[in-house]
């Protein structure tokens, strides 16, 4: 599975375009501070508000700080949002998911209970709420309240498919035997459940990057740490769109949306390996056949006879 899952091309390219930008985040600081010499509080004098030129691939902002400086560094702190809460999340949504599906009973209708709970809580607002309270909040406690809102889709999903799974034969047949309940769920229902954890961990990464962009813009968290958020929300501060200063927000747009690419094409290649229907094979040779159909059930036309012929 995992051979069909790395050959896949809508795969390769999604893992291609997370793996740049995971790249870019553990590179990107050590490289723009001990290669280049630049930190996100450089500033040029002599370039202020320039566009892109060999000096400043990015151009620089109106206070003279240059754009790609301020994006490696923002890669690196949105990433960390990013793994960080979504690595939370799962973590949750795999154990109440899980236990909620497989204990089933009691347990199951507490814990749906408590993640519908969690599920009907308007998570923006309680963020914008609790940020009042910690101005400049860390990224590690953002990415905790990330975490802790995020979880609830996929433990539904999750309990959904520990539901039908604690049914089949073979688990009915383990507990025959004897075999214990965490053994049965960590060793032999878990590597089912790689089908639905992937896109989840995947979808939750752009999940949490998106919802600390949306904080930042808002002006919510540390400003000493630049995000693509916080990019946007000082780009359109000082009216970048307006002075025509295209390439101090484009950059940091144009990374959340490939990222929001990326998770996508990734879930569709997933879908297509676990979904026989959808393969992308299966589908061409279908056409292939209809077309086929098609051609042979078209009737041919019989020649004019010409006129005055007889028979």
């Amino acid at each position: 599975m995992i051979r069909r899952f790395l050959s896949n091309p809508k795969v390769i390219i999604g893992l291609s375009i997370i793996g740049f930008f995971t790249l870019v985040a553990l590179l990107g600081k050590p490289f723009s501070t001990h290669v280049l010499g630049r930190t996100p509080q450089s500033i040029f004098p002599e370039a202020m508000g320039v566009g892109p030129s060999w000096s400043h691939p990015l151009g620089t902002t109106v206070s003279g700080q240059d754009v790609l400086t301020w994006m490696m560094h923002g890669t690196y702190n949105s990433m960390f949002v990013g793994f960080a809460s979504a690595i939370i999340a799962s973590f949750i949504a795999i154990a109440m998911g899980t236990a909620a599906g497989f204990l089933g009973g009691f347990v199951d209708r507490l814990l749906n209970g408590l993640i519908l709970i969690f599920q009907n809580l308007p998570s923006f607002p309680v963020l914008i709420i609790a940020a009042t309270f910690w101005r400049e909040m860390p990224l590690i406690v953002v990415s905790l309240l990330i975490g802790l809102f995020e979880w609830t889709g996929g433990a539904r999903r999750i309990r959904a498919q520990a539901l039908s799974l604690r049914g089949r034969d073979f688990t009915t047949a383990l507990r025959t035997v004897g075999e214990s309940k965490l053994r049965i769920v960590f060793v032999e229902v878990m590597p089912h459940m790689f089908g639905i954890i992937s896109p989840i961990f995947l979808t939750l990464i752009a999940a949490g990057v998106g919802m600390q962009a949306s904080m930042a813009m808002l002006g919510i968290g540390s400003a000493a740490e630049p995000s693509w958020g916080l990019i946007i929300n000082y780009a359109f501060g000082m009216n970048a769109l307006f002075r025509g200063m295209w390439w101090w927000f484009v950059p940091p747009g144009l990374c959340l949306a490939f990222l929001g690419f990326a998770t996508t094409m990734v879930n569709f290649g997933l879908d297509e390996i676990t979904n026989p229907t959808l393969s992308s094979k299966r589908l061409s040779l279908m056409r292939k056949f209809l077309k086929r159909n098609r051609r042979l059930a078209t009737p041919t036309t019989p020649d004019k006879v010409p006129a005055g012929a007889t028979s």
